[in-house]
């Protein structure tokens, strides 16, 4: 059997729980914590992905206008809403300790868990491929995580209830995506704790259930604990120094005002992949800068930002296949989408931009 600390940081502002993600990630890696569960809890907060486009996302000004925190996650994904009626949960641990290498896998196994755990509570909770758990079609929990060297960190919510019409004001859902599952809003989508039980849970009954599910499917022995003065200090920093700032959660926005520059979306795109290219030089040109954007997960953490700095300088004809050698030379692992959908984003990009 094997350990798990379990420890709960409470209710904090958004950017400082994003922060504390990444100080248990490093300090994992160095040693200096054991595998932990961690459970967390946010004010009224909009949360975009690590490499989605805020504004397409979040609706800045009413976020703004209504006391909503903008945070940006070190995980990919879609924009959410959390507030102090969802309850996230984390798992940090090292590659060989539940000894399965590929991410789809560890999220299949590590979502039928969380699964497994909500069903305690009187539910019939299914993980449903790739990364979302349901009840009867409706999304209970969204997850997703990454691979940062040989630890692993995956993430999930459980919607206890939810203030719905906040979520909808400060969000931007495209309605092509809505239109796939024959959808008016994005509160059709979703199903809490307190509909589906006709109460609403105690956060505790929530959170024992999950370690529950966590300790029968993964075989683990959950062990309460502390928080280290050596996490909050690393969470500290880089909350500081870049989680926290204003830089790091606008960093990724449409470019404004300026007509070079040509994206592969379309008004409402559902698409996962959206790219941004700006050609130079003669026709047909070559890539002088590029934006890779999105709703997907992908491992390791730098890759979309190393398949930028590869692309810069391509001549435009040849930036499929540049793609194509790229995923093909990495060690590389996506969740929901594959290296032909950023293909097609990057082409279509620069067949606008031509």
């Amino acid at each position: 059997m094997k350990p798990f600390r379990v420890i709960d940081t409470g209710i904090r502002d958004g950017r400082q729980q994003i922060a504390f993600d990444q100080a248990m990630i490093d300090a994992r890696k160095a040693g200096a914590i054991p595998d932990t569960i961690r459970f967390l809890r946010f004010p009224p907060t909009a949360l975009v992905g690590r490499h989605q486009v805020l504004s397409r996302e979040i609706r800045v000004g009413y976020c703004a206008a209504n006391g909503i925190g903008v945070a940006r996650r070190i995980t990919g994904g879609g924009a959410i809403y959390f507030d102090e009626g969802q309850l996230g949960w984390e798992l940090v641990f090292n590659r060989a300790t539940l000894g399965i290498a590929s991410l789809g896998e560890l999220a299949r196994v590590i979502c039928e868990a969380a699964a497994a755990g909500l069903g305690r509570l009187g539910i019939d909770a299914r993980y449903r491929p790739r990364n979302d758990i349901e009840v009867d079609g409706r999304k209970l929990s969204g997850t997703g995580g990454f691979f940062d060297d040989d630890t692993l960190f995956y993430q999930g919510t459980v919607l206890v209830d939810l203030d719905a019409t906040r979520m909808t004001a400060a969000l931007n859902v495209a309605q092509a995506k809505l239109a796939k599952r024959a959808l008016d809003s994005a509160a059709q989508r979703v199903v809490t704790l307190r509909e589906l039980l006709g109460s609403t849970p105690s956060i505790d009954a929530v959170k024992r259930a999950l370690v529950e599910g966590f300790s029968e499917r993964l075989g683990i022995v959950p062990v309460d604990d502390a928080i280290t003065p050596f996490e909050e200090q690393l969470a500290k920093r880089y909350h500081d120094e870049e989680i926290g700032t204003d830089a790091f959660v606008y960093g990724i926005d449409e470019p404004a005002g300026d007509d070079e520059v040509r994206s592969s979306m379309t008004l409402d795109s559902a698409d996962n992949v959206v790219a941004y290219v700006r050609l130079e030089g003669a026709p047909p040109g070559r890539i002088r800068d590029v934006l890779i954007t999105g709703d997907f997960f992908v491992t390791p953490p730098r890759t979309i930002f190393d398949l930028e700095s590869t692309l810069r300088g391509v001549s435009a004809p040849d930036a499929g296949s540049v793609v194509d050698r790229y995923f093909a030379a990495a060690d590389v692992a996506l969740l929901s989408v594959a290296p032909a959908d950023f293909r097609a984003a990057v082409e279509r990009a620069v067949a606008a931009a031509r």
